[in-house]
């Protein structure tokens, strides 16, 4: 009878099971895929966080040109296609466009999407700029102002990136027309010292608040920093959101300023600016260093760690002092010549004025020969010669 016990007791334990499954072993899979994941969103994260290599301005002028880079351009190509290949960057880079992102991982990142604001800045403040600089105000560089100025963090249509490829499409069609027939190109120095003037008070703002990251005040003596117009003390979670943004106004600026320097090389030249154009791009170039650190660090003094900030701020103010001082000398030199599509003053004529003749006025009668055209020279000779006579 034993047997039968277990068996019924077995025939008990699979109807519990069918009439009440356990559904444990179905985390285990789910647990596995959530890891993937994870993995995989972390892996996607390091290599989207990796800054895009630079380019080389004169390859990307002939790229963007197409075909029409066998014929000269007028100036200003390179600063225009220099502009569009800078802007096409941030849809082109890996993973895109992040700063607008909603998922992860694009969501958990936050070191590239402010070096994609330190980029998009000065972007911004070249285009619209650029109107400034040409003989007239080209629509398609309005268009690609209006387009940049745009909210970057827009995610729905029109999306930030939408804006960004119009932008770069409004760019495109004018570098196209400086290869037309009488194009409307940058004027040599016209609005070059304004531009540098607005990225010098862009890096000023941008050093004041990596500045400000530094808790002891003495150590800024030495950077020509004024602790009165210092902002409040940057959080802790938010210096490496400004130290990545200046590593990104670096990037941008970089490659826009070499852009305006082939196009200008010959106003910088007459300024006897290349020297402190240079001085500028290696003040520039050394905000680009490897950061070796998987952090950014905000030590002091001589201790462990070091202070990342202190270091990017000591180069963003020689930059900024570099660019104001190439806008001064810049501001310094003639203006330039009128724009050749605008027309001249029209000549002021004299004003008409009516003489009435009066009736009783003695008006000796004209000489004959005058009176009749058909007379012969000898006459009015004869006529002149006794009139000389009769005066004597």
């Amino acid at each position: 009878m034993a047997w039968m016990g277990k068996a019924g007791a077995r025939r008990r334990r699979s109807n519990e099971v069918l009439e009440r499954p356990q559904y444990g072993w179905i985390w285990k899979p789910l647990l596995t895929l959530l890891g993937l994941y994870l993995v995989v969103t972390v892996g996607l994260g390091i290599w989207w966080s990796q800054a895009p290599a630079p380019f080389d301005v004169e390859q990307a002028t002939l790229e963007r040109r197409g075909e029409a880079a066998l014929e000269p351009a007028a100036r200003g190509a390179v600063t225009t296609a220099t502009l569009a290949a800078t802007v096409a960057t941030l849809l082109d880079k890996p993973g895109g466009y992040l700063r607008n992102d909603i998922a992860p991982p694009g969501l958990w990142l936050d070191n590239m999407p402010h070096w994609e604001l330190g980029v998009l800045n000065q972007a911004r403040d070249l285009a619209r700029a650029l109107p400034g600089m040409t003989a007239g105000s080209p629509d398609a560089l309005e268009v690609a102002s209006e387009r940049l100025m745009g909210d970057d963090r827009d995610w729905f249509y029109p999306s930030t990136e939408q804006r960004l490829e119009e932008a770069v499409e409004a760019l495109d069609a004018y570098l196209a027309t400086l290869g037309e027939p009488d194009p409307a190109g940058l004027v040599a120095g016209l609005g070059l010292a304004a531009w540098l003037a607005g990225v010098a008070e862009r890096l000023d703002d941008l050093g004041l608040r990596l500045s400000a990251s530094v808790g002891q005040r003495g150590a800024l003596r030495g950077l020509d920093v004024d602790a009165d117009a210092l902002p409040p003390r940057t959080p802790w979670h938010r210096v490496d959101d400004i130290f990545f943004e200046a590593r990104g106004t670096g990037w941008g600026l970089l490659h826009l300023l070499e852009g305006v320097h082939r196009d200008q090389a010959d106003v910088l030249a007459e300024a006897g600016a290349d020297a402190a154009w240079e001085r500028l791009i290696a003040e520039l170039a050394m905000t680009q260093r490897r950061l070796w650190s998987p952090l950014v660090l905000n030590g002091s003094g001589f201790g462990p760690f070091a202070n990342h900030s202190l270091v990017m701020a000591h180069h963003v103010i020689r930059a900024r002092d570099a660019a104001s001082a190439l806008a001064e000398r810049l501001e310094a030199l003639p203006s330039p010549p009128a724009a050749p599509d605008e027309a001249p003053p029209a000549p002021v004529e004299p004003p008409v004025v009516e003489v009435e003749q009066s009736d009783d006025a003695d008006v000796a009668p004209p000489p004959e020969a005058l009176a009749e055209p058909d007379a012969a020279p000898e006459a009015l000779a004869d006529e002149v010669a006794e009139e000389a006579a009769t005066t004597e």
